[in-house]
């Protein structure tokens, strides 16, 4: 079975991140101050069992109750623990037994280390094409996060779904994984190495959007995406011609968000206050806002922002009575170019 191709990769063949074949299931990119200070509050032991392949970790935490999909021996998890604060919880979730021991292991020592009085983390051994029958309260949580593990499931819908079902409106799922830019052939998917490397189960991308929409996060954004190397010369020989790509993409829970940005004639002023990034605000990769400037917004992306935690920061300009059709220019980005390949994003509106 794949889980236990996976469990034993995990568990046993990878004893740290210096054992990984490709950069598939690494971090490249640098956390900005506010989130390296708090990676470097978790313990060297349980940072050395990192797999993840981005930055599945947004701002605007405290008080949150959280799920993290495919936890591992727990950094994420650790590092939310962190920025959630005292009031704040975090959940994690994994198959891999070996994992979760040494996460657990930590509890208490990063809850001394924190200041608390108990820790604010709970750690549940289990499959995430499973959740609906693991202790997890549907609606009852503001985040969900996963770091390079969706490529890992064996049903990847059932997965989203069950995202979306523990999320209170208004939540989201944030999470880094690996995309191809066609469908795996199945002789691949069986290959243990290329699937414990997160390659070989990853999701065709335009399969990936139709699953996301389906299940109810109707319109998904990226945030941020890299084109994958492949360093071992016989992988690269197995996967050729296949391209891969990390993104770390933003699903919302709204609902009435519509297919298309649509133009209302509305804007919106960021007032600043959100931690690591008082300047300028970062939706996703072609919505940054720059505090004090009037910045156009189509339907759905005012939803994302006033229908979420993110409301107190920002103030509204327009009734949204007429509608003024779509927005010019509108295109997601193409997340297996190159990123210096890619048009910056627009600095004063919509899309």
């Amino acid at each position: 079975m794949l889980h236990d191709t996976v469990k034993a990769y995990y568990g046993a063949e990878l004893t740290g991140t210096s054992d990984l074949k490709t950069d598939a299931c690494s971090t490249l990119d640098a956390p900005a101050p506010w989130l390296r200070a708090a990676i470097g509050r978790v313990h060297a032991e349980v940072s050395g069992r990192y797999y993840g392949c981005g930055l599945a970790i947004p701002a605007a935490l405290e008080g949150l109750r959280v799920l993290d999909l495919g936890c591992g021996a727990g950094r994420d998890v650790f590092t939310l623990a962190s920025l959630v604060g005292p009031n704040g919880h975090v959940t994690g979730v994994d198959m891999t037994a070996e994992q979760l021991a040494v996460a657990r292991n930590y509890e208490a020592w990063h809850a001394d280390q924190f200041g608390y009085g108990a820790p604010n983390t709970r750690f549940v051994e289990g499959y995430l094409e499973q959740l609906g029958e693991l202790d997890l309260e549907a609606e009852s949580f503001d985040l969900i996060i996963s770091n390079c593990v969706f490529n890992l499931c064996t049903d990847k819908p059932a997965v989203f779904r069950a995202a979306h079902r523990l999320l209170k409106p208004g939540g989201e799922l944030y999470f880094a994984d690996v995309y191809a830019d066609r469908r795996i052939p199945a002789h691949l998917a069986e290959d243990p190495v290329l699937y414990g490397e997160c390659l070989s189960g990853a999701l065709y991308w335009g399969d990936y959007q139709k699953i996301a929409r389906e299940v109810g996060f109707l319109d998904p954004r990226v945030v941020a995406h890299r084109p994958l190397a492949i360093m071992d010369a016989r992988l690269q020989e197995k996967l050729d011609p296949i391209r891969f790509a990390s993104v770390t993409a933003r699903l919302m829970k709204l609902d009435g968000l519509e297919p298309a940005c649509e133009d209302y004639g509305q804007a919106v002023i960021y007032k600043g206050g959100v931690k690591g990034m008082e300047r300028v605000f970062k939706l996703d990769a072609e919505h940054e806002i720059e505090m004090g400037r009037i910045f156009p917004v189509c339907g759905n992306t005012l939803a994302m922002l006033m229908q979420t935690r993110f409301a107190p920061f920002f103030e509204v300009i327009g009734e949204g009575a007429t509608h003024f059709g779509l927005f010019p220019g509108c295109a997601a980005p193409d997340v297996f170019a190159p990123v210096e390949d890619e048009a910056p994003a627009s600095a004063g509106g919509c899309c």
